[in-house]
């Protein structure tokens, strides 16, 4: 039976919404204080209306209403940027080693036996990752059209950043399920099983989302060695509108190459709770490049890896670190 190493969430709180909370802990003291940034010239400022599904519930109706809101709000406050970051979001090597150390070998909330502020391993794919894209019935021709086009250009970058290899079909050991609230179930449960060791069991935090949740991914590892991934399993919910759902694609995807934590520090990256990035940013390819160097191992700690971060994040700016050892 595989361990499920960690879970990683987009949920909404009050009119905001925190990325990367994790299943485990489903309750929060309310959202975090942020300042928020300054819309840059050329951001999005309304939110595109979504093609209404058919036949969906009341549930779900009620739910797309609301996530669209919650789109708009954020766009009219300057957040949920797509511009990959600029002359207003530097950082140093120091900051770029940093954000990997705390981004890469911590959970935000207690997973895996792991107690919470105690590093673990460096966690990564050996094999290639495969998607496979499936929908529920309450997702329009349309926009599963428009589904398969973006995981198809994440899955490409992602392959281009890291140098693992990752493509859309073939035997699939990752899916992308774009569910509603009315078929979310009936999919996950038909999937079940695919997944060597991923079975119903395996699945529950991603069949129960709570309505605060909008997309979710759960890695896993069927192997003897747990830093090693060897399944994943990403839920968007298709009540969301089209950045929102986009900005899902990104961040659940990308985290599943075992990036599996948030800093608050992390900026521009979408790996931060403040909702500032929709995108994956210039900064976080900079994290998965070093998280795929093959000086790096799966199964390292951080103390092992400390030295072999500093020279990849000193290579990757072009300027020396400062910063002391951790």
């Amino acid at each position: 039976m595989p361990r499920r190493t960690w879970i990683t969430t987009k949920r909404t709180l009050a009119a905001l919404c925190c990325l990367g909370a994790l299943v485990a802990c489903d309750t929060f003291p309310g959202p975090k204080s942020v300042s928020t940034p300054q819309a840059r010239p050329g951001l999005e400022t309304s939110a595109p209306v979504p093609e209404v599904a058919q036949a969906t519930s009341e549930k779900s109706a009620a739910l797309r209403s609301y996530l669209t809101s919650v789109q708009s709000s954020q766009l009219t406050s300057g957040l949920l940027r797509q511009d990959g970051g600029g002359p207003d979001t530097p950082f140093t090597a120091d900051m770029l080693a940093r954000n990997f150390q705390q981004i890469t070998f911590y959970n935000e909330y207690s997973s895996a036996g792991l107690p919470l502020g105690v590093s673990g391993k460096l966690r990564r794919w050996n094999q290639p990752i495969r998607f496979a894209i499936e929908f529920g019935n309450s997702v329009p021709r349309s926009q599963k059209r428009r589904d398969r086009t973006d995981v198809a250009k994440i899955a490409k970058r992602l392959g281009d950043v890291t140098g693992h290899p990752v493509t859309v079909g073939g035997p699939a050991n990752f899916y992308v399920l774009f569910v509603g609230e009315d078929d979310r179930a009936d999919v996950i449960d038909q999937m079940a099983g695919r997944l060597p060791g991923v079975e119903n069991a395996n699945l529950t935090s991603l069949r129960n989302l709570s309505d605060d949740i909008y997309c979710a991914v759960a890695a896993y590892s069927a192997g003897p060695d747990s830093s090693i991934y060897t399944a994943a399993v990403a839920v968007i919910r298709a009540e969301n509108p089209d950045l929102l759902r986009l900005a899902c694609i990104h961040e659940e995807l990308s985290q599943a190459m075992g990036l599996a934590n948030d800093s608050p520090t992390a900026r521009p990256s979408i790996f931060n709770d403040d909702d500032e990035f929709a995108l994956l940013t210039n900064h976080d390819e900079l994290l998965l490049q070093m998280l795929y160097d093959q000086r790096l191992k799966a199964g390292m700690t951080l103390d092992e890896a400390t030295p072999i971060i500093r020279t990849l994040a000193t290579e990757l700016t072009s300027e020396p670190l400062v910063m002391a050892a951790q």
